[in-house]
């Protein structure tokens, strides 16, 4: 089975480092999961108004208000077969902030309606967002978050951009220091920068039935929408 970034990067997939391949390369047929460890140089927030927004989202794993530096720093990620049989990978973030541990939870499928990756953000998948994928001349990935939709039991509506943020992500691999490094950049078009993050972090791979992922990582509830 192939990957769900292979299938939205096609032939652009090759041209990636060969650590990121490997990151970004298996699908739930391999068994195999990647879990990386390491820390956030500095996490950062946008001005005052945006505390109450990101506590709020803190309250489902998305986003959070705390600001620090030298950050512990884990990511994990399996692929698994969801519950309505789409191929999905988890991006759970852990950061060990001075006296509250906070994460940024996230599952991504590949959709064939859209011919993209959708992240799913949160503990109950509220948010879909459309991901647009790219590769650098260094071979690093570069992810823009698109279209956004919030979903919640019947009801869907999209979010105009005017009142969500628009995500960078920037990811590669240094080879002299042999590890990977990240940088995330969260901004609104009018209010200006939201939250962010930059660090870096190496990867260990897990195989077999260690490579299961655990419920611990699922979310709490899947929507069939995208």
């Amino acid at each position: 089975m192939t990957s769900i970034f292979q299938r939205a990067l096609g032939a652009e997939f090759d041209r990636l480092h060969p650590e990121l391949r490997r990151r970004f390369g298996f699908a739930s047929t391999d068994r195999t999961a990647c879990i990386g460890t390491g820390v956030m140089d500095e996490i950062w927030r946008g001005r005052a108004f945006t505390v109450p927004f990101l506590h709020l989202g803190a309250t489902r794993n998305i986003l959070f208000p705390e600001r620090g530096r030298d950050i512990p720093f884990t990511i994990e990620n399996y692929a698994y077969q969801d519950g309505y049989g789409r191929e999905t990978v988890t991006f759970v973030r852990t950061f060990a902030l001075p006296g509250v541990r906070r994460r940024f939870d996230a599952t991504m499928i590949y959709s064939p309606l859209r011919g993209r990756v959708i992240d799913y953000l949160g503990t109950h998948q509220h948010l879909a967002v459309d991901l647009d994928l790219s590769v650098d001349g260094s071979g690093g990935l570069h992810i823009r978050t698109g279209s956004q939709r919030f979903y919640e039991g019947l009801l869907g509506a999209r979010l105009p951009l005017a009142l969500s943020g628009t995500a960078n992500v920037h990811e590669w691999y240094d080879e002299q220091a042999r590890c990977f490094r990240i940088k995330v950049t969260v901004a609104n078009d009018r209010f200006g920068p939201l939250f962010g993050y930059r660090g870096s972090f190496t990867a260990a791979y897990l195989t077999a039935d260690q490579a299961q992922a655990p419920a611990s990582v699922r979310p709490v509830r899947e929507t069939r929408r995208d």
